[in-house]
């Protein structure tokens, strides 16, 4: 380890040295080392921006992640939802159908009307529904 007079004095011999060289060759010198100075600062700035930069594109990569996660966890509720909503409809239709075909049943053995209604075809052909039903695709998740 140096001493800190040994720092000192090498600092006055180059003050010394710079004092015997010649004055234009002295001024680019002190020159120079300002600029490697300046040089130095805007370097270390840069590299202070360069990790602030970096702390908030994480911060920001990190509530990406978190909105992400929330989405595909309200996605995965609204498919169950929507499973379950679609084997209700199919259940309820079927459901009807008995109702109806008892009805014809006894409108044709008693002879008289029963006054039936006519459904329309979506609820009676849970199959051929408007929407696209989709695959229901378990998950390790839930």
């Amino acid at each position: 380890m140096s001493s800190p007079q040994s720092n000192q004095s090498s600092g006055s011999d180059e003050d010394l040295q710079l004092a015997a060289v010649d004055p234009r060759k002295r001024k680019r010198m002190l020159s120079n080392r300002e600029s490697a100075r300046r040089s130095r600062i805007r370097k270390k700035q840069h590299l202070d921006e360069l990790v602030n930069q970096v702390a908030h594109l994480k911060n920001e990569k990190n509530q990406i992640l978190m909105q992400s996660d929330m989405i595909a966890g309200q996605y995965r509720r609204l498919e169950s939802e929507n499973t379950i909503l679609r084997t209700q409809l199919i259940e309820l239709s079927e459901r009807l159908q008995s109702v109806n075909s008892v009805l014809w049943f006894m409108e044709e053995s008693s002879g008289m009307p029963m006054g039936i209604p006519e459904i329309s075809d979506p609820l009676l052909k849970p199959w051929q529904l408007p929407c696209q039903a989709l695959p229901v695709v378990a998950s390790a998740i839930m």
